[in-house]
């Protein structure tokens, strides 16, 4: 890990007091009851616990500006590119909403789901499409948005709907050849990415399937949780939006322009500025409603959609909660939590605390389970650490290599278990990159939705069970240094 050398960093115990501080604070605030606060607290838990790694390390004597600064270069430069997707993942989701794109979707789905099977169909829907894409965002900030509406008219529990759409889109992503985070777990170990994503498939294809399972199961048990509320909301839809066909050429282009590649942000960006066009062409109503017809009304209207609020007033509060956006503002928050997500990882980096977080997990490891154990387990702390998910997979891969060669394991064991441990558990930790923006999309809190994401924490366990058994695992023997007789 970056830090100067000549310079001890500080001790496992030391190094792992940040993150107890964290968990500690986090368990007090959801025993008291006020889990759905995690959000606005968590900022400061962060900025908390990068002020104590700071403190710690100046009290140990292995603080250095160079460790500081190659720190901050290393977590903001995957970080950072996360702040204007959110930008513009904030602008599609107020343009799609008003363009009445995602109206139509959920005025579909409520004519042809039927809540037995919208779960199931949620995952399956959004594993296809990240297949397709490679991109569980993508999937995420556009089909994954209105199926939340349709869950949320059918009668389903938010964070049920969020973990049935989160499953099948980080499944999806994790087995696309087209997926970045596949090509970087396989490329850091030095594997060929269809072997990767080949080998992948013993642990997650059965953790879907079981996910799938429970998903039926819920929605057996909640067939009648679809009240007449359905009918109304479709009605309001129809009654407020102008819902043609044609809209489904917005997302059309947008899957499109996700295949071809074209860099995500420029996709994105397009996305939402085909919604911004397509609420003048299909809802000139609503843009009578915010403007006046003049140069000045039109600027004020955009800034007003893809910036501020716009609400609607219909007597229905299901309704106007559902339709309602709050453009780039709201999600201000979150990026206010990803900018202290990024100095915590300044701070465990270039104080030196992750790297002996990761050398105490590695050390003494000669055995296949604790090895895929402790790379498992260090998946989560690497994801807790640094906040971001790339950082994460290309970290442990480089930590790991020669400790899976040490014991005769094969590279795609180490890049299975990297993506099974980092890639699928990030969207579950709440100060995550992952977890911060899949909470501000759908409106969920992380630990909302967490108790759902069934796939994501099954991955990781279905990789332990199949490490325990040794399937499909080769080993060759090693030979051990001999001692010469005197």
């Amino acid at each position: 890990m970056p830090h100067t050398a000549g310079v001890k960093a500080p001790g496992t115990i030391a190094s792992a007091m940040p993150l107890a501080l964290m968990l500690a604070v986090l368990g007090t605030i959801i025993v008291s009851g006020h889990a759905s606060h995690i959000s606005e607290w968590s900022p400061f838990i962060l900025l908390g616990a990068s002020l104590l790694s700071v403190t710690i390390s100046l009290w140990c004597g292995s603080f250095t500006r160079r460790g500081i600064k190659v720190g901050f270069v290393r977590s903001a430069k995957q970080i950072m590119p996360a702040v204007p997707m959110l930008v513009c993942i904030a602008m599609i989701a107020a343009t799609w909403m008003l363009s009445g794109v995602v109206p139509l979707l959920i005025s579909y789905g409520l004519s042809v789901l039927s809540p037995t099977f919208f779960l199931v169909l949620s995952a399956v829907v959004c594993w296809f499409i990240s297949v397709l894409t490679g991109s569980s965002w993508s999937t995420i900030a556009t089909i994954g948005v209105a199926f939340m509406g349709i869950g949320s008219v059918m009668g389903f529990h938010p964070g049920i709907v969020a973990g049935a759409i989160i499953s099948g889109a980080y499944f999806g992503d994790k087995v696309s050849p087209l997926s970045d985070t596949t090509v970087i777990s396989a490329s850091t170990c030095g594997v060929d990415l269809f072997t990767h994503i080949r080998y992948m498939m013993i642990t997650t294809f059965p953790a879907m399937i079981i996910a799938l399972m429970i998903f039926m199961g819920i929605g057996l048990a909640g067939d009648d949780i679809a009240g007449g509320e359905a009918a109304e909301i479709t009605a309001r839809l129809q009654q407020n939006f102008t819902l043609s066909p044609w809209l489904l050429v917005i997302p059309l282009i947008t899957f499109v322009l996700i295949a071809f590649k074209l860099n995500t942000l420029l996709t994105l960006f397009a996305s939402s500025m085909l919604g911004f066009a397509g609420i003048f062409v299909f809802q000139p109503q609503i843009v009578a409603s915010l403007s006046d017809g003049s140069a000045a009304g039109y600027a004020s209207m955009a800034f007003q959609v893809l910036w501020g609020e716009v609400g609607f007033h219909t007597g229905s509060e299901v309704f106007d909660n559902l339709v309602g956006t709050s453009g780039i503002s709201g999600m201000m928050p979150t990026i206010c939590l990803v900018l202290s997500a990024m100095l915590f990882g300044t701070a465990m980096i270039g104080t030196g605390m992750l790297g002996s977080l990761t050398n105490a997990l590695t050390r003494k490891l000669d055995k296949r389970f604790s090895l895929v154990s402790a790379t498992a387990a260090s998946g989560l702390v690497l994801n807790s650490c640094t906040a971001d998910q790339y950082l994460s997979i290309i970290v442990g891969g480089n930590m790991f290599r020669n400790a899976y060669r040490r014991c005769g394991l094969e590279p795609r064991l180490l890049s299975r278990t990297i993506e099974d441990s980092v890639s699928v558990t990030s969207v579950l930790i709440p100060w995550n990159s992952c977890g911060v923006t899949q909470a501000a999309v759908l409106g969920v809190p992380t630990l909302v939705y967490l108790p759902f994401c069934f796939f994501n924490y099954l991955s990781p366990l279905m990789t332990l069970v199949i490490s325990l058994t040794g399937f499909k695992i080769k080993q060759r023997v090693v030979a051990r240094p001999s001692v010469a007789s005197a």
